[in-house]
C-alpha cells in the first residue's frame, strides 16, 4: 500500500538519478565546474545549460571519463563541425584521452561531428554527450530524429549547450525526452494549457497550437526542469565567485545603409512589411550592404568574421574582401572543417560564413570583431557573438550590424528578442536557485491521516 508521502512524490515528476558517485574530478576544474560535473555524474542523464566559455568542454570530458571508468565501456561525444579537434586538444591538455573518429572508428572516448552519426551504432556505447545540443534545431527532421533515437538507446546521457532562450518550452521538452524523462507531449499535457494569447507555440497535426503554463504549475514546472538540468551564465548564479569570469566590454553599433531602392509608388525608402517584402529588400540591397560590410574590415590587419544569410552575399563578400575565406554550404564537411580550423588557428585573417555553419561550439577568442546582417533569429546572433565574446577573451569585442532602412523592423525585432531572452534567462536562474534551496524530503512534513471511509477493505 502506498502512503501519502509516496503518493505525492510520485506525482512530482522529479526523476531519480541514473548515475553514480564521481570517480575522477581533476584539480583543473574550477569550483563551480566541479560542482556541476559531480552533479551531472550523479544524475547520469542530465543537461548543462551553461553560457559560452564556462568550461562545458572540460565538464563534458570529465563526465565522459567517469562513465568510461565506471562501465569499462565507450563514450561518444557528438559536436558541431570543426569542434572535434578542439575537444581532442582540450582532452590532451587535461590528461583525458579521447580520439577523433573520421570513418566510424571506435575509441574509449570517441569524438565526432553530428553529420557522421550514421557511421556508429548506439549499442557500442555506454554514454553519449551531445555538445551544443541546441544546434539540433538546425538539422532537418530526419537527421534530428536519427540523433534523438540514437541517444535514447544509451544508458548515460549528457546534453550541453548555452541556451539564450530558456523559455523555449519546445527545446526543454525535447531535451527531457532525449534524456529519457517526461516526453514533450506529456510535458505539455501536465504543465501547460492551450491558449491563443500565449507566447509559446507548437505545431500539432499541421496546425499551430499555442501554449502557456497553467497558473498553478509554474513552480512545479521549474522544479521539474531543475531536477534534470542546471543553468548558469556566470559562477555567481550558483553562489560561486566570479573571479576570472568577468567578460570584457561588448560594443554593438548599428549601421543603416542608405540605398537608392524605393518601392513602386513611393518617393523614398520605407520599412518592409511582412516576410515577403523583407526578403525582397534583402535581395535588392545585397551590393550596398556587402560593400559597406567590406569597408568595415578591409585594411584593419585584425582578425574578423562576417556573418551572411545568402549564398549571393557570401560570394560577393569573398570578392570584396581578398584576405578572407568563405565557408559555404557547397563545401564538403571536410572542407568546411579545414577552413574553419584555418581561421581558428590564425592561418587566414578573415572568415565569411553563415551562422548555421559556424556559430556553434567554436572557440574564436583570437578574433574580437564581427560584422553581421540582422535576421529574426536572436539565437543565431547570440551564438555568433559568443564565438568571440566569451570567457577567455582579453580584448573588448566589437559587433557591427549592417542593415537598410527597409529592414529596420527586422533589427527592432532582434533587439526586442535580445531583451526578452535576457529577462527569461534571469528568470530561469532565479527559479533554479529557489528550487535548489528546497529540501524535497521536508516539503510534506505534516502527517496526513486517511479518513476511515477511504481506508482499504481488509
Amino acid at each position: 500500500m502506498m502512503d501519502y508521502e509516496s503518493f505525492i512524490n510520485s506525482k512530482a515528476q522529479l526523476p531519480e538519478g541514473y548515475g553514480f558517485d564521481p570517480l575522477f574530478l581533476p584539480d583543473a576544474l574550477f569550483d563551480f565546474q566541479e560542482s556541476l560535473a559531480a552533479w551531472a555524474i550523479k544524475k547520469g542523464r542530465s543537461a548543462l545549460f551553461t553560457d559560452c566559455g564556462t568550461g562545458k568542454t572540460l565538464m563534458e570530458l570529465v563526465w565522459a571519463e567517469n562513465v568510461a571508468r565506471k562501465t569499462d565501456g565507450r563514450v561518444l561525444i557528438l559536436t558541431p563541425l570543426a569542434v572535434t579537434s578542439q575537444i581532442v586538444a582540450e582532452g590532451e591538455k587535461f590528461g583525458i584521452e579521447c580520439k577523433r573518429s573520421h570513418k566510424g572508428e571506435l575509441h574509449r572516448i570517441t569524438v565526432t561531428n553530428y553529420e557522421r552519426l550514421h557511421m556508429f551504432r548506439p549499442e557500442d556505447f555506454q554514454g553519449v554527450v551531445a555538445d551544443e545540443s541546441a544546434i539540433l534545431k538546425n538539422f532537418k527532421g530526419k537527421t534530428k530524429l536519427e540523433i534523438t533515437v540514437f541517444t535514447r538507446k544509451i544508458p548515460y546521457r549528457l546534453l550541453a549547450t548555452a541556451t539564450p532562450s530558456p523559455n523555449d518550452f519546445h527545446e526543454l521538452g525535447t531535451s527531457s525526452e532525449a534524456l529519457g524523462y517526461l516526453g514533450y507531449m506529456d510535458m505539455l499535457g501536465k504543465f501547460f494549457k492551450n491558449d491563443l494569447n500565449n507566447c509559446s507555440t507548437g505545431r500539432i497535426g499541421g496546425e499551430v497550437i499555442k501554449w502557456r503554463l497553467k497558473g498553478h504549475a509554474e513552480i512545479p514546472f521549474w522544479r521539474w526542469v531543475c531536477s534534470w538540468s542546471r543553468a548558469l551564465r556566470k559562477p555567481s548564479d550558483l553562489g560561486f565567485n566570479d573571479d576570472g569570469f568577468v567578460l570584457p566590454p561588448l560594443s554593438e553599433q548599428e549601421h543603416i545603409v542608405k540605398t537608392s531602392r524605393v518601392k513602386p509608388g513611393m518617393l523614398f525608402a520605407t520599412p518592409a512589411w511582412g516576410m515577403r517584402e523583407q526578403r525582397e529588400e534583402r535581395r535588392g540591397t545585397i551590393q550596398e550592404r556587402c560593400e559597406y560590410a567590406a569597408s568595415l574590415v578591409n585594411n584593419t590587419n585584425e582578425p574578423f568574421t562576417v556573418w551572411c544569410h545568402m549564398n549571393d552575399e557570401g560570394d560577393l563578400l569573398e570578392k570584396l574582401i581578398p584576405d578572407a575565406v568563405q565557408v559555404s554550404g557547397r563545401d564538403s564537411d571536410d572542407k568546411k572543417e579545414d577552413k574553419l580550423m584555418a581561421f581558428a588557428g590564425g592561418k587566414v585573417r578573415g572568415l565569411i560564413t553563415k551562422h548555421v555553419i559556424g556559430a556553434w561550439g567554436l572557440n574564436l577568442q583570437h578574433c574580437n570583431h564581427q560584422v553581421s546582417f540582422p535576421s529574426h533569429s536572436f539565437e543565431q546572433y547570440y551564438q555568433g557573438t559568443r564565438r568571440f565574446w566569451r570567457f577567455g577573451q582579453k580584448r573588448p569585442v566589437h559587433s557591427d550590424i549592417v542593415t537598410t532602412e527597409g529592414e529596420i523592423r527586422v533589427l527592432a525585432n532582434l533587439q526586442r528578442k535580445a531583451a526578452q531572452a535576457d529577462q527569461m534567462f534571469a528568470r530561469l536562474i532565479e527559479c533554479m536557485n529557489n528550487v535548489m534551496r528546497i529540501d524535497r524530503n521536508n516539503i510534506y512534513t505534516k502527517k496526513q491521516e486517511t479518513p476511515s471511509w477511504l481506508s482499504p477493505i481488509r
